[in-house]
């Protein structure tokens, strides 16, 4: 099951604030997407947007002809947001509210793409499951897609203490299993005009 105290958290966030107003609202995800097509992703490939809620992630891969894109989100109201978004155009994706730590995937996929999801679980007990999961959903050969604060971002988001990374320390995180591929530093600007460092780090299986 979820945590509800993690679960009422969120959906208090997407009930409360329009989606354009969280900090990590981005209008086009264009370093995500290029991450992806580095990965060697073609329309075909099965991609999982790990804490996706209402991010215009799935807006541009479905632009992009993927067909097997998936969402997955401890908010139900962030998934209702991007479906009210799409319109008709959410049924050629697949909608999954559910805690990543508590999930059980139900296919393999070829990339697995976190921006801000992992960096909140704090709890040694909730990254391991983090873990376990990733393993389960990604295919061999697939690529892990892990944008988390750098070791100089924020120490907190959205009211909640966060876990920063670099590259190092995110693989020792993941474990063996996982080569790290490359990397990349990145500025994000809020929608209140603060720079938030992040750090994407790409694993293959």
């Amino acid at each position: 099951m979820n945590d509800p105290n993690r679960q009422a958290h969120w959906e208090n966030v997407y009930t409360t604030k329009d989606d354009t107003e969280v900090s990590w609202f981005e209008q086009t995800p264009l370093l995500s997407l290029e991450l992806i097509r580095a990965a060697g992703a073609t329309p075909k490939s099965a991609i999982i947007d790990i804490g996706g809620g209402a991010s215009r992630l799935v807006d541009v891969l479905l632009d992009e002809g993927f067909v097997d894109v998936s969402v997955l989100d401890i908010s139900a109201t962030a998934l209702a947001t991007a479906k009210a978004r799409l319109g008709a155009r959410a049924a050629q994706a697949t909608w999954i509210a559910a805690d990543v730590t508590r999930w059980q995937p139900p296919q393999r996929y070829a990339v697995w793409h976190d921006r801000a999801a992992f960096h909140f679980l704090t709890e040694p007990d909730d990254r391991t499951a983090y873990v376990a999961c990733l393993k389960k959903a990604l295919a061999p050969g697939g690529y892990a897609i892990i944008g988390a604060f750098a070791t100089d971002g924020p120490e907190r988001c959205s009211g909640l203490p966060v876990v920063r990374y670099d590259a190092d320390s995110l693989g020792a995180t993941l474990g063996e299993g996982f080569v790290l591929q490359h990397t990349r530093r990145h500025e994000h600007r809020t929608p209140g005009g603060v720079i938030q460092r992040f750090q994407f780090s790409v694993f293959r299986r």
